[in-house]
């Protein structure tokens, strides 16, 4: 009888689960097909034009590797921040560059804080690398920034997480309470501000880019307002000896041509992203004025998606599964108070009456 190699400690406790849920996973264990994808915050309105046509010429490239340096595409991205390259770490998109940081910062048994219902992809990573996590509750559907600050000093965290737009509730914070928190944080503290949407935020929420500050990384995205979900790629702007520690332990081939070349040609689009912003705007409008109709109320988004508070988890469930029934794809947050909400991506125009049509009707039928 053979005997098995030992897993590790820390991953033989782990429990057999991913953050999310593939809607292609669901459509194999339901059986329906999916006719309206409103539930992972992609963008609907597709990539750049510019980006498409990199993209297209670089097909006949991929038999070659990536450029392991990202060169060009940090050194557009340096400009465009007015900050240096070695400021820059490219990755395969923000979940990458979120086990880069538990792996660079956590060992067995550190604490780490962060909100209760907030992005589960950290929290995987995390527990992945045997961090101990002390989750904070929503106030008033905002991340507790109090909160967040004492448990952070009381369990003496490695780790304060806080994603400003956030998710999955949409709302922010204004850069001047962003400074205030980050002063208050004690300096073996490290603060990951986890920015992936924040080109749908107002100048007020952007605090401004400090690469000389040796305690904080902010995580970026091409996946959201750019598009280019599927092309997995993001980027953390941060203290360059930081950089170097990231250097000595990601996958430095991980970053596949066409979406280097994808991501660059988008940032040399400007006007395709202000164009996807201000759809979307207007869009978060229309789905706040739905759940108004609907007898229901949206936290106010500077994301690409709302959430509608239903009342109850109850409704919210029921609301969710009937959609699903209808090829209608959206999430419901996991935690009270905030499983009282359907999160909903914004649409193209198209989609997002389609979606009102199949709302009401649903919430019409449940009554």
């Amino acid at each position: 009888m053979s005997t098995k190699p030992p897993r590790s400690q820390i991953v033989s406790h782990l429990p057999a689960t991913v953050p999310f849920t593939a809607p292609e996973t669901l459509e194999r264990q339901t059986g329906i097909k999916i006719h309206l994808r409103l539930g992972a915050n992609e963008s609907t309105y597709g990539i750049s034009p510019k980006a498409y046509k990199a993209m297209q010429e670089c097909i006949t490239e991929s038999h070659l590797y990536g450029d392991s340096t990202h060169y060009d595409l940090r050194k557009e991205l340096a400009t465009l921040h007015r900050i240096k390259m070695e400021e820059i770490s490219v990755g395969g998109g923000i979940d990458e560059l979120l086990g880069w940081i538990a792996r660079v910062y956590l060992n067995p048994g550190d604490s780490v804080t962060t909100s209760l219902g907030g992005y589960p992809t950290f929290n995987y990573h995390v527990k992945g690398f045997g961090g101990i996590l002390h989750e904070v509750p929503y106030r008033n559907g905002k991340n507790d920034l109090e909160g967040l600050l004492q448990t952070a000093v009381k369990t003496k965290s490695r780790i304060l997480y806080l994603a400003n737009p956030d998710n999955p509730t949409g709302t922010w914070f204004t850069k001047d309470e962003l400074k205030d928190f980050r002063s208050q944080i004690p300096e073996d503290c490290l603060l990951v501000l986890d920015e992936a949407y924040i080109e749908f935020a107002p100048d007020e929420a952007v605090l401004p880019v400090d690469p000389a500050d040796p305690g904080i990384i902010r995580t970026r995205t091409f996946s959201k307002a750019h598009g280019l979900a599927g092309a997995r790629i993001g980027y953390a702007i941060t203290h360059r000896e930081i950089v170097q520690s990231f250097d000595k332990i990601r996958n430095h081939f991980g970053v596949n041509r066409m979406a280097q070349a994808g991501a660059l040609a988008s940032l040399k689009d400007p006007d395709f992203l202000q164009q996807v912003v201000k759809h979307v705007a207007k869009g978060r409008q229309e789905y706040a004025k739905l759940a108004e109709e609907l007898g229901f109320s949206a936290y106010p988004s500077a994301t690409n998606f709302v959430a509608i508070d239903v009342g109850s988890a109850e409704r919210a469930t029921s609301i969710r599964e009937a959609l699903w029934e209808q090829g209608v794809f959206i999430r419901v947050p996991n935690v009270p108070p905030l499983n009282h909400c359907l999160r909903i991506s914004v649409g193209t125009p198209k989609e997002q009456n389609l979606l009102a049509h199949i709302l009401r009707k649903t919430v019409h039928n449940l009554v």
